[in-house]
């Protein structure tokens, strides 16, 4: 059985992208993969300092690129912060970016943002899909980028535009497809 890993790289409380990686981890359930849901808040890592290395690594660290290599799938949704990726997950990524093995390279990434502009976080995922790729991530075509927040997603929290369903759908076909397990 294909595994996948959600995150978000926002831990607000009533987040949006919380929101959209719950969404996104039923919609793969649904298409028989086995969902394990993080919240990167579990995972406390001071910002990223060589002069850390190699000594005070976060434990955190090691535990989280261990998740990301145990699965076929990763799943990320991020906010758009002044048009770019939150502190949390570019500090996320580059603690993992550091750890041996790689743990961008077995699984297949699949990337999505919610944000209250009406561009739905396309320059947040640009920037995401560059930095993932330049260590190795293979990432899936469609990008999920979801906006305004507000009108995003109905009561039980699945997307409320006819569009979107169709690209979650596009995304979830994707990784199955091109995941490894």
């Amino acid at each position: 059985m294909k595994t996948a890993l959600t995150l978000s790289g926002s831990i607000r409380k009533g987040s949006y992208n919380r929101i959209l990686q719950q969404h996104m981890g039923r919609k793969l359930t649904e298409a028989g993969v086995k969902v394990t849901e993080i919240d990167l808040g579990d995972y406390p890592m001071p910002i990223f300092n060589e002069d850390l290395e190699p000594d005070n690594v976060p434990e955190a660290a090691g535990r989280l690129a261990e998740m990301w290599r145990s699965h076929d799938i990763v799943f990320i949704a991020t906010p758009e912060y002044n048009g770019g990726i939150p502190p949390l997950l570019v500090n996320t990524v580059t603690w993992l970016s550091r750890q041996k093995p790689s743990p961008f390279r077995h699984a297949v990434f699949g990337i999505g943002g919610v944000s209250s502009g009406k561009y739905g976080t396309i320059w947040s995922l640009s920037h995401l899909r560059d930095s993932l790729t330049k260590v190795g991530t293979l990432i899936v075509p469609t990008l999920l980028g979801i906006g305004p927040a507000e009108a995003a997603f109905d009561e039980n929290g699945d997307p409320s535009e006819p569009a979107i369903i169709r690209k979650v759908e596009q995304m979830v076909s994707e990784l199955t497809h091109f995941s490894r397990g």
